[in-house]
């Protein structure tokens, strides 16, 4: 067994295929735990993270994570596989950038189910099956906090304002059962989705928004996430921890 501080323990990590959430399934398997990835759709990615972790100490499960029937299966295929929960990640989210006059029903409907109402009913089902000790780890965004953000980003900060709110109560409900639950709320990350579609000129502009003039990276993110996933954060709960290098 590995002598890593995670050694033993069971994650689940919602859009654990790419970007922050591939970061944070290999930071985690590195410290010696096992880990479930969740997708959507690109099966191929998520078997890629399997094979770097290993087949053994590792799962990938197709699931809507704002499905709550799929949810529950997600959970279900986790315990019978490895028994137990001991973090959970509902890293899975969508940024669609609306203002309130381009916002439509749908839009705010698709953004609540995936960056809301998922994180919030999956901590529902995976919480009869976690452990004192166990830690939930939401994300929320610096954006809720950031005076540079503009008005296109309405409805995601609008979800990631309810997720900050769901992690203050949630970690009050769940602190009868010794379940820590904090939320990651990382600035700019130089992940795929992030990069895609921007001119130099604009990453540079947004670099220059943060005070080391750079943007950070999803290993970064990933370091947190596993900090809060461990022993060493056992009197931590109910925080929003911004991840932005000093970003205002």
């Amino acid at each position: 067994m590995s002598s890593s501080s995670l050694a033993g323990k069971v994650a689940v990590i919602t859009g654990g295929s790419k970007g922050i959430g591939r970061a944070t399934a290999l930071r985690l398997a590195e410290e010696g735990a096992n880990v479930v990835i969740n997708y959507s759709s690109d099966a191929s990615a998520a078997e890629e993270v399997v094979k770097i972790i290993g087949a053994d100490r590792s799962l990938a499960v197709k699931a809507d994570a704002g499905n709550v029937a799929e949810l529950e299966r997600l959970v279900t295929e986790t315990v019978s596989r490895f028994g137990k929960i001991d973090i959970l990640v509902p890293n899975a989210g969508v940024m669609l950038m609306k203002d309130l006059e381009t916002t439509t029903e749908h839009d705010f409907e698709a953004s609540m189910a995936l960056n809301v109402k998922g994180p919030y009913f999956l901590a529902q089902k995976a919480a009869p099956h976690m452990a004192p000790g166990s830690h939930i780890i939401f994300f929320s965004t610096t954006l809720c906090a950031a005076s540079t953000v503009t008005p296109n980003y309405l409805l995601y900060v609008t979800t990631k304002g309810a997720v900050e709110q769901m992690t203050r109560v949630m970690s009050k409900d769940l602190a009868r059962k010794g379940i820590s639950v904090n939320a990651v709320a990382p600035g700019p990350t130089g992940t795929d989705l992030f990069f895609r579609g921007k001119s130099e000129q604009v990453l540079k502009m947004i670099a220059g928004f943060n005070p080391q003039n750079r943007i950070g990276t999803p290993e970064e993110i990933a370091d947190v996430v596993a900090f809060l996933g461990g022993d060493g954060s056992r009197w931590v709960t109910g925080q929003t921890v911004r991840v932005n290098g000093g970003m205002a």
